[in-house]
C-alpha cells in the first residue's frame, strides 16, 4: 500500500520501525555516540534509533538538537528514516543537514498502522511511505 505524506527530506530508505508515541529531545534525549534513548522517562528509553525507521509525533527540545541528528549521522547511529505526525523546525533542519529521509502528514491515519518491527520504505520521489 503506497500512502501519500508532506516531504521534509529528500530520499529513499527501508527497513524496520520503531515507534514512540512521546515527542523526542535529541539533545539530552538521545545519545549522539550510541543513538540510544536516554531520557528518563520516555516509552522508548533504552532503545537504539540507529539504522530504524524512526516514527514519533514531533521533535521537542533545544535548536541544538540539529546538529546532534547531524552528529548521529556522523558516527552511523542515526535513523534510517524519520516519520513524523508534525515534523517541526528541529527535526526538519537536523534531518535536511544529515540527509535523513523524513516525511509528516501521513494520509488516511496511516500512523496507526505502523507497528514495531515492522519493514517498511520510504521514497520520497514518489512521495510517501510503501507498507509492505
Amino acid at each position: 500500500m503506497e500512502l501519500k505524506a508532506r516531504i521534509i527530506s529528500k530520499g529513499i530508505a527501508t527497513g524496520e520501525v520503531l515507534v514512540s508515541t512521546d515527542a523526542i529531545s535529541f539533545y539530552g534525549g538521545v545519545d549522539p555516540n550510541t543513538g540510544i534513548i536516554v531520557e528518563k522517562g520516555h516509552n522508548i528509553e533504552g532503545k537504539s534509533i540507529a539504522n530504524k525507521i524512526l516514527v514519533f509525533p514531533k521533535g521537542k527540545g533545544s535548536t541544538v538538537g540539529s546538529y546532534t541528528l547531524y552528529r548521529l549521522k556522523k558516527n552511523n547511529v542515526a535513523p534510517l528514516a524519520i516519520i513524523n505526525k508534525e515534523c517541526e523546525a528541529i527535526v526538519a533542519v537536523g534531518s535536511i543537514i544529515s540527509e535523513i529521509p523524513t516525511i509528516d502528514k501521513l494520509e488516511k491515519d496511516a500512523y496507526s498502522k505502523l507497528k514495531n518491527k515492522q519493514t517498511v520504505t520510504i521514497n520520497t520521489n514518489i512521495g510517501g511511505l510503501i507498507l509492505k
